[in-house]
């Protein structure tokens, strides 16, 4: 027998010893790479100075194990109220290789599904994304593209009927629209069957393209009698509020408007959806997406969190006293 040290070991029981300590070896002793932290793209509507965003979509990935600077890295791109952007902002994150593409409205999300029909893409709020090309059907996407949408209709019957209750001599309601907002004509279109005839609200659509319009625009509404005024939101119009809060006030109209900002620059009521909030879940998607699932098996889902703002210093102003059960309702009431 050959020996190799001592006690003697037989040959095959060597080589077999020798066969399997050199598949193990490499196991132990090559040690693994660090894992390279997953890519996110945002485009975001706003600015970096806007919280709700950054804020709700770092907390909901935190909670599900991704952090920031860890094992993910979030790229972000502001299109600071500027839609025309998008497309160039989209085109950046495709050539930085990113994972997901989280995006915020209905141009950002024709934007980022010119830009890549292979990269997952999470929207954050489309409005009527079947129509809009974007799924095939809400229970089964079918593509690279899932995430939040939103039935217009219900909130507009809403924000009438808030209206209607803070100013209860509003009879003739002005709404404000911009036809250069991505889904503005089907929102128009939402908006006319919204107005319960339990209200007692009659509706004038207004048409404004450009900042320089408002004045005449509000003049049209004095006009017309309007009583009251409802905002639809766009980028423009967003740009403008403090413009808006100043043309209310001259013009005495109780408004109602779609997002926390109005309210916070003057617009009497605000409701619309919660976007830190919608970012935060958004980043449920994300981490489906990350872990192997595919954006055309993900249900497209629906906003749950609703904000109300009350602006008690334009209320004052208008000479109006805001019943005690809206006040209630309020998630925020600024004096």
């Amino acid at each position: 027998m050959d020996s190799i040290g001592s006690p003697e070991i037989p040959r095959r029981a060597f080589m077999a010893t020798m066969a399997g300590g050199l598949v193990a070896a490499p196991l132990v002793a090559v040690a693994q790479p660090p894992r390279t932290p997953s890519r996110i793209g945002v485009l975001a509507s706003r600015s970096p100075e806007a919280p709700g965003p950054s804020e709700g979509l770092r907390q909901g990935l935190r909670e599900l194990g991704h952090v920031d600077g860890q094992n993910v890295a979030i790229a972000w791109r502001w299109a600071r109220l500027d839609e025309k952007k998008f497309p160039e902002l989209a085109a950046d994150l495709v050539r930085l290789g990113v994972d997901v593409i989280v995006a915020a409205n209905n141009a950002a999300v024709e934007a980022a599904r010119r830009a890549t029909r292979t990269i997952p893409i999470v929207m954050v709020l489309a409005e009527d994304p079947v129509a809009s090309g974007f799924v095939t059907s809400l229970a089964r996407p079918g593509g690279n593209i899932t995430g939040f949408s939103i039935q217009w209709a219900e909130l507009f019957g809403k924000r009438l009927q808030l209206l209607k209750e803070a100013a209860p001599q509003v009879s003739r309601v002005a709404v404000l629209w911009d036809p250069a907002f991505g889904t503005g004509h089907w929102l128009i279109r939402e908006t006319k069957g919204a107005a319960p005839k339990t209200l007692g609200v009659r509706l004038q659509l207004v048409e404004v393209r450009r900042s320089d319009e408002l004045e005449d625009r509000f003049a049209q509404m004095t006009r017309e009698r309007a009583g009251g005024l409802l905002v639809q939101g766009s980028s423009m119009l967003m740009s403008q509020r403090t413009q808006l809060r100043d043309l209310m006030l001259k013009n005495r109209l109780p408004s109602i408007c779609t997002l926390r900002e109005y309210a916070e620059a003057g617009c009497l009521i605000s409701y619309g959806v919660d976007f830190a909030d919608l970012y935060r879940r958004a980043a449920g998607f994300v981490d489906k997406i990350l872990k192997g699932a595919r954006p055309a098996d993900l249900p497209v889902e629906q906003p749950t969190k609703f904000e109300l703002v009350i602006n008690l210093k334009t209320a004052r102003a208008l000479g109006l006293t805001i019943p005690p059960s809206i006040l209630q309702q309020a998630d925020a009431v600024i004096e």
